[in-house]
This record gives C-alpha cells, structure tokens and sequence, in this order.
C-alpha cells in the first residue's frame, strides 16, 4: 500500500516551521517529498502545495493528523494497492 498526501496550505509564510517540524520528525517515513507552489513575477504567493508519498498507512494517518493540528491546513488522500 502506498498513501499520497496532498497538504495545502493556505498561509505558508506562517505555518511552514511548524510544517518542517513535522515532516523532520517523521522524514524516515515519507519516501518522496515534492513541495509545489505558484511563482508569479514581484511576489512570492501564500499558499503552497506539498505532495507525500508514504508506504505505510498507520504512519500517513499519523503524520496527517499531526499536520491538521495547523491552522489553515487541507489534506486530501489517495490510497493505491500495489500486488
């Protein structure tokens, strides 16, 4: 089984340290790690978009809900079975 987590944030500038804390902590389970956001020429927009891959289920519910503990933040899910 692998879990991708969508996390979107609506205000990066002030919720990334306590995202970063998050992810260190539990950087031994997420396998890949793409952070996305809109680049717009003079300025640097608020929300961003980060895309985890994790291969362990308990591990992608934790993680999840330490990082709705933030405010301002969404999480959408994706499950794939791989036999």
């Amino acid at each position: 089984m692998t879990i991708i987590l969508g996390i979107k944030t609506e205000n990066r500038f002030e919720s990334s340290e306590c995202i970063q804390r998050i992810l260190t902590d539990y950087g031994c389970f997420i396998k890949t790690r793409l952070g996305l956001h809109d680049i717009k020429e003079g300025s640097c927009p608020k929300f961003a978009l980060i895309l985890l891959e994790i291969p362990d289920k308990e591990k992608a519910v934790l993680i999840g809900s330490k990082l709705l503990d933030i405010s301002g933040i969404e999480i959408q899910r994706m499950e794939f079975n791989f036999n």
